[in-house]
């Protein structure tokens, strides 16, 4: 999971540190495959919530949800449930931890990003206090650009896109840990805790 973490960081700065808000290039020639440098307040997929109090309330709830992610993982090890879930849920908590450095520490690490690239440790100061930063997004996959026919109702004419938000690696991980989560959970949860082993029913001995 550490992988995962440092890999998500090193990327982040890479596009703080080389590209201006707003700037994409394609993903080996692709244009359905971009990376495009945005900033949202918080949430996962660019969504904001609640302005300055949302993104504040966010920033504490992920501060108060990791250190309880990681307590779980520590009680679902000791009592010996699945592997897979102890990774899923590992994987969960690494991207809420990933977005979380985002949110305490870039706006007090970067200067802002809008027509300059953003330079580490600015003498002024950074783009925002600690706990207001916005997380990095970078990846983009439109890959249907089109517009709707005009004899579409109410869509008619307009842009169909399709995937439209953009994300980064920790958004990737939780989506990841939770889809997996919900296609396996009976496996998941198959076995029974502190047993490791699969649930039977035992039938009375015929021996007298």
């Amino acid at each position: 999971m550490s992988i995962i973490l440092i890999g998500d960081q090193a990327l982040k700065f890479w596009i703080k540190l080389n590209m201006i808000y707003g700037e994409s290039f394609e993903i080996l020639g692709l244009p359905w495959a971009q990376i495009l440098f945005v900033e949202n307040e918080g949430m996962a997929y660019g969504m904001s919530f609640g302005g300055s109090y949302g993104k504040l309330f966010l920033t504490l709830f992920r501060m108060l949800a990791v250190p309880g992610g990681f307590y779980l993982i520590w009680y679902l090890v000791k009592n010996k449930y699945h592997n897979g879930l102890v990774y899923c849920v590992g994987l969960i908590v690494t991207g809420a931890l990933g977005n979380l450095i985002d949110s305490i520490f870039y706006g007090a690490l970067f200067s802002h990003s809008y027509h300059q690239v953003a330079t580490l440790m600015p003498a002024e100061g950074g783009y925002a206090p600690l706990l207001y930063g916005r997380v990095v997004d970078m990846f983009y996959f439109p890959l249907i650009d089109t517009t709707w026919p005009q004899w579409v109702p109410y869509f008619g004419g307009k842009d169909l896109k399709f995937f439209e938000p953009i994300f980064n690696v920790a958004d990737s991980a939780i989506s990841i840990g939770v889809i997996t989560i919900l296609i396996f959970q009976g496996k998941f949860l198959k076995e029974d805790p502190g047993s490791g082993e699969k649930s039977s029913s035992h039938e009375p001995s015929s021996d007298s």
